[in-house]
């Protein structure tokens, strides 16, 4: 279903709404539940004969459960009249104004790509940010042992990829983390795998500190989230003679949030969905890299469009998980291409998405 709708914000420049559903190739279940698609709300914004492109995957702790909840909140933000001239001061006031992050996201990234285009230059160079290297991880959706050992091999043989993010946090406890995460260990001794862990938020102070630990001792990277979001003053007690390295994903949403729990994490995970596109994934950076702490950058079901506003920016980050449209079935978007394991954003002018048959 498309759903659209135009709105002329001047004589020059014209914007306009699309909500396009997209289905997931295989449903992710994560600590709070499972999904097998959804609408997502597509923003361009046209001047001058060039258009850039943004998008808002919706989710209600991003401010807006549903696209329509979302295109919403940005009219109301438009309706008062702000030019979108110049974009940090656009960002600012959608942030005074409380706008929806995931909202903000697509109108950020769609005012960075047609700045972009505007001045002939791809967005990560106009950004002074080099090509990223870093391979992207796969996410692997809680799962049985089972699901695990049918859909892993599809992903080390016919994607060629070797760097996993695995979902822990499972509702039926650690055991059941467990048995997954062993049985993705079982392709390490055929394929050289790199591995991650994403609690999402799943698991108690107690049950944290254990798994931690017994994944430390079975070649986990990290460990992503592990405490619920408001659970945070318990980090630095988990922080302490903690066995691998800690980043915070839901519990870091602003660059403002980093200063509160520097002392208590390694890293911080950065989604334009969470901090309102390009602009506040700068912040992060600049504010993360301040403290001394890793940053990384993850996704929420988006398509190539997100994904290549991101992959923009992620040339200085430690790590990359951009991988949710290569889980659309399909991406009816193009322009964050995976070449060797890597996303690599394209040479074209703005931040290279867009749809593959025009709206």
């Amino acid at each position: 279903m498309n759903i659209f709708r135009a709105s002329f914000l001047n004589d020059q420049m014209n914007l306009k709404y699309n909500i396009v559903y997209l289905k997931k190739l295989y449903p992710l279940r994560i600590s709070r539940g499972v999904r097998d698609g959804q609408h997502n709300l597509f923003v361009s914004i046209s001047e001058n004969g060039h258009t850039g492109w943004g998008e808002t995957s919706p989710g209600e702790s991003e401010g807006a459960a549903t696209a329509e909840v979302a295109q919403a909140s940005l009219e109301g933000f438009l309706a008062s009249g702000i030019a979108l001239d110049a974009i940090h001061e656009v960002y600012d006031a959608a942030r005074e104004h409380k706008v929806a992050p995931c909202a903000l996201a697509a109108l950020d990234m769609a005012l960075w790509d047609l700045r972009a285009k505007q001045a002939n230059m791809p967005l990560y160079r106009m950004l002074g940010f080099p090509l990223p290297k870093k391979a992207t991880s796969i996410t692997l959706g809680i799962m049985t042992p089972k699901e695990a050992k049918e859909r892993l091999p599809l992903i080390l043989e016919n994607q060629n990829m070797r760097t996993l993010k695995v979902k822990l946090g499972n509702n039926d406890g650690i055991e059941a983390d467990k048995a997954m995460y062993q049985e993705v260990l079982g392709y390490s001794k055929k394929y050289p795998i790199s591995v991650r862990v994403d609690a999402n938020g799943g698991w108690s102070l107690e049950d944290a500190k254990h798994m931690m630990s017994w994944l430390a001792e079975r070649g986990c990277e990290y460990v992503e989230q592990p405490l619920k979001e408001g659970q945070e003053g318990d980090l630095p007690e988990l922080f302490k003679n903690r066995p691998l390295p800690i980043f915070v994903d839901e519990s870091c949403r602003f660059a403002e949030d980093i200063p509160k729990w520097a002392h208590a994490v390694d890293g911080v995970n950065m989604k334009l969905m969470k901090c309102g596109g390009v602009t506040g994934a700068l912040r992060i950076i600049s504010t993360a890299q301040a403290f001394g702490l890793k940053t990384m950058i993850g996704c929420m079901g988006e398509t190539s469009i997100s994904i290549a506003a991101g992959a923009a920016v992620s040339g200085v980050l430690d790590h990359i998980d951009l991988d949710s449209h290569l889980n659309l079935n399909p991406d009816p978007c193009e322009g964050a291409p995976l070449v060797n394991e890597v996303i690599v954003p394209t040479n074209s002018p703005g931040h290279g998405g867009h749809f593959t048959n025009p709206l």
